[in-house]
């Protein structure tokens, strides 16, 4: 939408924009933000930025260091459909105030590095990733802990374990067991939720592709968006969040990216689509290769597959990552790749006879990971393994 700062600026005052929202992720990878009027906003905010308390966030600096600076990246910038006041949100590159070079810690640098590193490389020039990041949608989120009681409690509307409960009336539609993927409504009741955040989600440019209830009862679904290279597709898992947990909380529910938020149902990953292109050109397809792969394709396989114990760290990085990464949920429990398998780390998708549609599929990561990071620590290690 934005290329240059006198756009924004001019954008700002033909729309009457009220604020600019100063967003940045810190390295868990939970997005951070605070308003500046947007009637204090002129060439100046751009080239100097905003200042702020970098020992308040997590993982960034010591309070002897605390002093960091925000640049923004006007690339970013869009109207928040949420807030009263008409906002301009914009993403910000964290930098060191004295030297004005990259701050090492700032995830978005180091998902920039990893894209210009690739390039470096000669093997190719763009990565594009695609992540499905599934989640559930709660009507009742409890939890507590403290001296001497320890409690959590979730409910749902469509949830198996309600077919009993008195809801004056119960009409009986619940997901049953193992049951949520693909329903119809009325057992399918967030079939509106889901279309009213695919359609935020279009006007902010996520070029929705796929919407549906997953497999997990109690509301779990998937919405698929069309992929896009390393940096901006971690820029869109951090927007799609944003919409899906506002909308839903909007709508009276909880969204939750928790990885495993229920005991024995169907965990929510982060699946991730890889390919690497040079010149505009695909380079993972071989008609005669297992599973259309070509060469390069597999030995980069073998790098997130040589690199997977570390690669964890990054793309699945709570304890509760490691619940949902167990037999029986169609989670990916075995170091492998295979051409249909869903138990497989590495799926290759089946793609017909189009190159361009060629890719893998990285069925570890889940949605707690922090995208700028996993994304770049997955391009390197596969890098390694082409090397």
């Amino acid at each position: 939408m934005f290329t240059k700062p006198e756009e924004v600026l001019a954008f700002i005052k033909s729309e009457d924009v009220k604020f600019i929202d100063v967003r940045f992720c810190d390295l868990p990878g939970v997005m951070q933000h605070f308003n500046v009027p947007a009637a204090s906003v002129d060439e100046d905010f751009f080239v100097n930025g905003q200042m702020f308390d970098g020992s308040s966030i997590r993982g960034f600096q010591a309070i002897h260091e605390s002093d960091m600076k925000l640049i923004p990246d006007v690339t970013t910038a869009y109207i928040d459909p949420f807030r009263t006041a008409k906002t301009l949100n914009i993403s910000f590159h964290i930098v060191d105030p004295y030297t004005d070079e990259p701050y090492s810690r700032d995830p978005r640098q180091v998902a920039a590095k990893a894209e210009a590193y690739l390039k470096s490389t000669g093997i190719a020039d763009t990565a594009f990733f695609a992540p499905e990041a599934e989640f559930y949608i709660f009507d009742d989120v409890r939890f507590q802990t403290r001296q001497d009681a320890s409690f959590y409690y979730i409910d749902s509307i469509e949830a198996a374990w309600n077919t009993g409960r008195d809801e004056k009336p119960n009409l009986g539609h619940k997901t049953p067991y193992k049951g949520g993927y693909f329903p119809l409504p009325p057992v399918d009741q967030f079939a509106d939720l889901r279309d009213e955040i695919s359609t935020m989600l279009d006007d902010l440019g996520l070029e929705v592709e796929r919407a549906h209830h997953e497999v997990g009862t109690a509301g779990q679904a998937e919405i698929n968006y069309r992929f896009d290279s390393l940096a901006k597709s971690a820029d869109k898992v951090q927007l799609f969040k944003y919409v899906v947990k506002n909308v839903a909380h909007a709508a009276g529910k909880t969204a939750t990216f928790m990885p495993k938020p229920l005991f024995g149902d169907n965990g929510s990953g982060m699946h991730v689509h890889q390919s690497l292109w040079k010149d505009g050109k695909p380079l993972f397809f071989d008609e005669k290769g297992y599973g259309g792969l070509s060469d390069l394709a597999r030995w980069y396989i073998g790098g997130l597959l040589k690199h997977a114990p570390a690669l964890l760290a990054f793309t699945n990085p709570t304890v509760n990552s490691y619940h949902r990464l167990v037999p029986g949920f169609e989670a990916p429990v075995n170091l492998v790749y295979s051409a249909r398998n869903r138990s497989a780390c590495i799926r290759i998708p089946v793609t017909g006879s189009n190159p361009k549609a060629k890719r893998i599929e990285f069925r570890v990561p889940d949605p707690s990971s922090n995208p700028y990071l996993a994304f770049a620590a997955m391009l390197m290690a596969g890098l390694d393994g082409i090397q």
